[in-house]
């Protein structure tokens, strides 16, 4: 009968029956055990403050906003007025899901809003308390298009 025997493969200058101690990075078994939670911890805890920082990045342009629209070209309605809410640099209505925009750091807008047969898309800016621009839309075959003003309220 043939006993077969393992083989160990030591480091140069390793003696038998001692373990091998790196010099640069000692074992701490405190810190195998601790390793893995503490990691998660500072995981958890840095996207929750990325998380923060996002949720309250508000943009100088954040506030409601009342705005005038005037037909200039086409068979729509003379004019129309909307109030929107401007946060974190998106434009949104509180009753008119479909209204939807966004305000770059610059001021620069652009919106949609689509009620039934009717939809509108513009451009323009906002400065400190009021802002203009255009808008070309349709209601039902009819094009229409004219100029929006805004104004902080």
């Amino acid at each position: 009968m043939k006993i077969e025997t393992k083989r160990q493969i030591m480091a140069p200058g390793h003696q038998q029956g001692r373990p091998m101690n790196n010099k640069f990075f000692p074992t701490f078994p405190i810190l195998k055990l601790l390793a893995r939670p503490l990691i998660v911890c500072l995981i958890l805890a840095g996207s929750h403050l990325l998380i923060s920082r996002q949720a309250f990045a508000g943009t100088r342009f954040d506030g409601t906003w009342n705005l005038v629209f005037v037909t200039q070209r086409g068979d729509c309605d003379p004019t129309y007025n909307f109030t929107i809410d401007v946060m974190n640099g998106n434009i949104t209505h509180p009753n008119i899901r479909t209204f939807r925009g966004r305000v770059a750091p610059s001021g620069a807008v652009v919106a949609s809003v689509r009620v039934g047969q009717k939809y509108a898309s513009g451009s323009g800016g906002l400065s400190g308390v009021s802002g203009r621009g255009v808008w070309s839309g349709r209601s039902g075959e009819t094009r229409c298009a004219g100029t929006w003003a805004a104004r902080r309220n």
